[in-house]
């Protein structure tokens, strides 16, 4: 006879309050944080970002100045060779693989979804080269829905805050979901974003300048110093 299903505790006040008083931080600290890729559009973000695997959002900015005034519907990207969109997009690296995601999400958008990106996570994350982070990152940005979207950045500051011990992201993303109101999930992930990318950096985190560090959990932060390189992630 299998065991029982254990439930899952139900979480304390005093750690919704925590949760509370470190985003309120996070924000006053941050008050511009926003995806720093530019777009006008949900097509144009859902590319930018399938662009900024494994590449800086200025390097992607660079390149998309550019590409979108060649490309602005999916259909244009399915009617260029390979090899020439390949160019278009090179300095962006892995700049074959990311070729061939792009044209085979469009053909997706234009086949399945009329050229329309979707408004349905699920959906959305399906397209080739998207899946949930870039699908939450899309919805929570450019069409007005409140998501978390679990990057590098929202993992490593999730964790050493005490957000989460998991480093599973969809894990990671129920952890902040039942911590964060849900009014708040988009401003909340790009706070974290922010400050991943500019304060609490995987390899030499500022502490000394961390509007939170009281509230860090992480075993190896040293007062006024830094998390040593290769402790908590």
């Amino acid at each position: 006879m299998p065991a029982p299903r254990q439930e899952k505790p139900s979480l304390s006040q005093a750690e919704k309050d925590r949760a509370t008083a470190i985003l309120a931080r996070l924000e006053a600290a941050y008050p511009d944080a926003r995806v720093e890729l530019e777009f006008s559009n949900p097509f144009e973000l859902l590319v930018a970002t399938i662009l900024a695997a494994q590449c800086t959002d200025r390097r992607v900015n660079q390149v998309t100045r550019t590409l979108f005034q060649k490309y602005r519907a999916p259909e244009d990207y399915l009617r260029v060779p390979l090899r020439e969109l390949e160019e278009d997009i090179r300095p962006t690296g892995f700049f074959r693989n990311k070729a061939k995601a792009i044209q085979a999400c469009c053909r997706k958008l234009v086949e399945e979804f009329g050229g329309q990106v979707p408004t349905e996570l699920d959906a959305l994350a399906s397209l080739p080269g998207v899946g949930r982070k870039t699908a939450s990152i899309v919805l929570g940005n450019a069409a007005g829905q409140q998501t978390i979207a679990v990057d590098t950045h929202v993992k490593r500051v999730s964790r050493r805050l005490g957000l989460t011990a998991s480093n599973n992201p969809l894990r990671i993303e129920r952890d902040l979901s039942e911590l964060i109101p849900k009014d708040r999930w988009t401003r909340a992930t790009n706070v974290l974003v922010f400050h991943g990318r500019y304060t609490c950096k995987a390899r030499n985190p500022d502490c000394g300048r961390c509007p939170v560090a009281d509230l860090c959990s992480s075993p190896d932060k040293k007062p006024g110093g830094s998390v040593t390189e290769g402790g908590s992630p």
